[in-house]
Order: C-alpha cells, then structure tokens, then sequence
C-alpha cells in the first residue's frame, strides 16, 4: 500500500507504537469521563443522604420519646401518654418527609436527564 500524500512511509512498529499511544490516550480519557461522572453524582447525592442521616436521627429520638412517655403515662395514668403520641407524630412526620426527599435525591446517582443527554450527544459525535 501506499503512504498517504504527505507522509513518509512509517515502519510497522512506528505505527503499533502510536497506536498503543493513541489507545492509552483514550483509556484515559475515558477513565477521566467516568470519574468526572461519579464525582458529579455523589456531590450531588450528598444532601440525600445528610437528609436520610437525619431522618433516621429524628425517628430514633421519636421512638425514644414514645417509650418515655408511655413509660410515664403507664406510670400516672394520666396525660403525658397523649404528649408523648403527639410528639412522636410531629416527629415523625417530619422524618418521613425528609426520607421522601432525602430518596429523591439518591436518584441523582443513576444519572439525571442532563447527564443522559450530554453522554448519548457524545456518543452520536464519536
């Protein structure tokens, strides 16, 4: 075969030289992708799972509180048992809405639109 215009004649191993060249040059482009992608994912998942951390913290102080109180209403029979669900409701409401929001967020780590879009955009360019 001939050399293309231009080009002097390359010997074998000039070209596998550049060509293990050129195949360590996209590994590691790839593996720059790919860690740019993960490191993207998790600061983005990093308020769902400080939400979820937290959720989980505000449910065990609920249940703390339910056993106090119905320790204490077994105790005196009296109100503090209706202290102690009221607490326990308000507390967990908010703990699960935090997980609610907090699993919204984990989402984010199989990819969003955006990510899907910019990759499949990459892909048609290669």
């Amino acid at each position: 075969m001939d050399a293309p215009r231009g080009m002097p004649d390359a010997s074998i191993g000039d070209l596998f030289s550049r060509l293990t060249e050129d195949g360590k040059a996209f590994a590691r482009a790839e593996v720059g992708l790919y860690r740019a992608i993960a490191k993207r994912r998790v600061s983005k998942a990093a308020g769902g799972a400080i939400a979820l951390v937290a959720a989980y913290l505000l449910l065990n102080a609920a249940l703390i509180t339910l056993i106090v109180c119905i320790a204490m209403a077994l105790a005196t029979l009296i109100g503090p048992l209706l202290a102690g669900l009221a607490t326990f409701a308000a507390v967990g409401l908010i703990a699960f809405l935090l997980v609610r929001w907090g699993a919204g967020k984990l989402s984010v780590l199989g990819g969003d639109e955006e990510e899907k879009a910019a990759l499949a955009a990459g892909e048609r360019l290669a």
